[in-house]
């Protein structure tokens, strides 16, 4: 009897540490084992979104209110149109507010970060934000760098 007790303890302790693990990991990934019901959902087109990926945090002055859900081509603008969820319990956002897609630190990953505008009525279920800034790539920051100080050199030489 007590070695039958001790295999059924070590059992039930090896299935407490994998239910423990498995809900450790949808903690740590963000995901969630049923869908996100407070919620409403936000658009942005933007003309190049980097390396942003469904996911994303969608912030306001820091302090995630969301995340990407889809990432889409608008075929007859040919803008990246970006789906995001928001949680219900942040639902005044300003109608004219902007959306911009920033880098956390210097080579870390895309989010989206919306500043709020000044208009009194918010943004509803299936609102669209128009003001958009695209992400600013570091490959074309640095391209332009260089441009710039080869054509300096190049009018240095005419003086």
């Amino acid at each position: 009897m007590s070695q039958k007790w001790v295999e059924t303890s070590v059992g039930l302790f090896i299935l407490a540490a994998i239910l423990g693990m498995l809900l450790l990991a949808f903690k740590v990934s963000d995901l969630s084992l049923y869908g996100e019901h407070d919620t409403y959902t936000v658009f942005a087109k933007f003309d190049n979104i980097g390396d942003l990926k469904p996911r994303a945090p969608v912030t306001i002055a820091g302090v995630k209110i969301g995340q990407v859900v889809s990432i889409n081509l608008d075929k007859a603008l040919y803008k990246a149109t970006v789906t995001m969820r928001i949680k219900a319990r942040d639902n005044n956002i300003p109608t004219d507010s902007s959306a911009n897609i920033v880098t956390a630190g210097l080579l870390g990953s895309n989010y989206i970060a919306i500043t709020p505008g000044f208009e009194t009525a918010f943004m509803q279920d299936k609102g669209v934000i128009s003001e958009t800034n695209s992400a600013i790539l570091l490959e074309d920051m640095i391209g332009q760098l260089i441009f710039n100080s080869k054509k300096g050199d190049k009018d240095d030489e005419k003086v």
